[in-house]
Parts: C-alpha cells; sequence; structure tokens
C-alpha cells in the first residue's frame, strides 16, 4: 500500500482515494499534495486530506496491450495479462483520475458515461507484505 493514497476499509465499502484541497482556492489535488497547491493561480494556502468521491464516470478508456519494458516484473511463472486502463471524471472533485479497471473488464464492456466504482485490489503479494492497489468497477445497474 502507498501510504497517503486511499483509506483501506476491510470490506471496500469504505475504500476511498485520498487527496487534498487547498484552503485558500478549493482545488483539490490527486495525488495528495502536502507542500503546496498546484494551481497557479493560487498563492497557496492550507492543504488538508479529503477523501475523493467513491463513483464517477468514465471520461475515456483505453487497452493496455503491450507488456512493459524492464524493469517491469510480473512475478516468477507470472503471465502478463492486457488490461484496461480507465480515465474517470469525479464530478465534486471537477478532477480526472486515471486507474486500470478491475481484472476481466475490457474496453467492450465500457463506454463513455459508464458509471464506475473505486474499489480495493492487490498489486503484489509476498509472504510478510501485501501491496494494495486501486480499480474501477463498473457499477451494477440498481433494480
Amino acid at each position: 500500500m502507498v501510504p497517503g493514497w486511499f483509506t483501506e476499509g476491510g470490506d471496500g465499502r469504505e475504500f476511498r482515494l485520498l487527496g487534498t484541497r487547498c484552503g485558500a482556492c478549493s482545488a483539490v489535488h490527486f495525488p495528495r499534495e502536502d507542500a503546496y497547491c498546484r494551481n497557479p493561480a493560487c498563492a497557496g494556502g492550507e492543504l488538508a486530506e479529503v477523501p475523493l468521491s467513491r463513483r464517477g464516470r468514465v471520461w475515456s478508456y483505453t487497452a493496455g496491450r503491450y507488456r512493459p519494458p524492464a524493469p517491469y516484473v510480473s512475478g516468477p511463472g507470472a503471465e502478463w495479462e492486457p488490461y484496461t486502463v480507465v480515465a474517470v471524471e469525479l464530478e465534486a472533485e471537477r478532477m480526472v483520475v486515471l486507474g486500470q479497471a478491475v481484472p476481466g473488464v475490457t474496453v467492450a464492456d465500457l463506454s463513455v458515461g459508464t458509471e464506475v466504482e473505486v474499489v480495493p485490489g492487490i498489486l503484489s503479494e509476498d509472504a510478510e507484505t501485501v501491496w494494495t492497489t486501486w480499480y474501477w468497477r463498473p457499477v451494477e445497474e440498481e433494480r
């Protein structure tokens, strides 16, 4: 887990990406910023940690079909799998956040405007450590 990038709820319902909000101009930053406001029009203000919206809408997406070059490591004996990259618009924060779709979701499963939610995932693990990441998952229509 990258400290400060997200909260961890045991069941995933409280899982949220964390950003920072400038007290002077209200700009929200992700990944978080602890030193200064990234808004070039702002003279700066106190930055406070804020949880980002759990849900957003697909702004853009693409298939990652090519294996990254070294030093990328996929693990001993692990096959590299193509993945889907999603740009998600968070309306309340007025920003777009990139991330991977949950494994198994392809570009055929998405369209611009699809509602998605952030969920925890496992990037890698060994005997001592589990590295957590985030994925975007299409929201099931509520019946």
